[in-house]
């Protein structure tokens, strides 16, 4: 299922013709399915935690993918989830899967990326309209769901004992309800980016539950990320 150009689409491959989405009934663009950063990181995350070293012919041709389409900025685009910052997060967790090289410059960009949108308040959000401005890349008011992304983007990388993460965990926290769930507003589902957003409700629970399990597990003297 994996793409000529290395990446990987959720239904199908090399459904890449964009012209389609340009006919009078496309206002959706929403008739190609073509391969996405997160979904090819996905695949490296699949690959690595199967054993697949980095060198296998796949692998090799989605790091290519992977590095191609990174923003000039750090981020990668987010097809599935809202938006820059799941985008980056999925690509994160795949190169760490895969054993690539986490010092390599392109991916302290975005690591920096990431701690540069964090928020006062120690989350991280990131609104609908980034679809629409690419400005608004990781701009937003802090969710649970979002920070836990950048959470378990940062952890991915190496920063689990960075400022940066501390007071991640600690917006999480202060954040949870007594029932243990968490109240998130905003949109951070993605349908067709920028004309149909979605409201996944346990978003804002299992995301920050599994941010949280990880920084515990990786701060309690355990080895390995999962």
């Amino acid at each position: 299922m994996q793409s000529k150009n290395g990446g990987w689409g959720a239904f199908d491959k090399d459904n890449t013709k964009h012209i389609l989405n340009k006919i009078p009934f496309a206002d959706l663009e929403a008739l190609i399915d073509p391969p996405t950063a997160d979904l090819t990181g996905r695949m490296l995350e699949l690959m690595g935690t199967f054993g697949y070293a980095k060198d296998y012919p796949a692998a090799v041709r989605a790091l290519q993918f992977i590095k191609k389409i990174q923003e000039h900025d750090g981020p990668w685009w987010g097809r599935w989830g809202v938006n820059y910052i799941y985008g980056t997060w999925s690509v994160l967790a795949g190169l760490a899967a895969i054993g690539e090289d986490l010092s390599q410059p392109y991916i302290r960009r975005a690591v920096n990326w990431l701690k540069l949108k964090q928020n006062i308040d120690g989350g991280w959000g990131e609104t609908c309209e980034s679809y629409h401005d690419s400005s608004l890349a990781g701009v937003g008011e802090s969710t649970a769901s979002q920070t836990a992304w950048a959470l378990l983007a940062l952890m991915s990388a190496g920063e689990v004992h960075s400022v940066n993460v501390a007071k991640g965990v600690r917006y999480l926290i202060s954040r949870q309800n007594l029932d243990g769930t968490w109240d998130e507003d905003h949109y951070t589902g993605t349908g067709f980016p920028k004309y149909f957003m979605i409201k996944y409700h346990i978003y804002r629970n299992c995301f920050p539950l599994m941010a949280l399990g990880i920084y515990r597990h990786l701060t309690q003297g355990n080895s390995g990320q999962r």
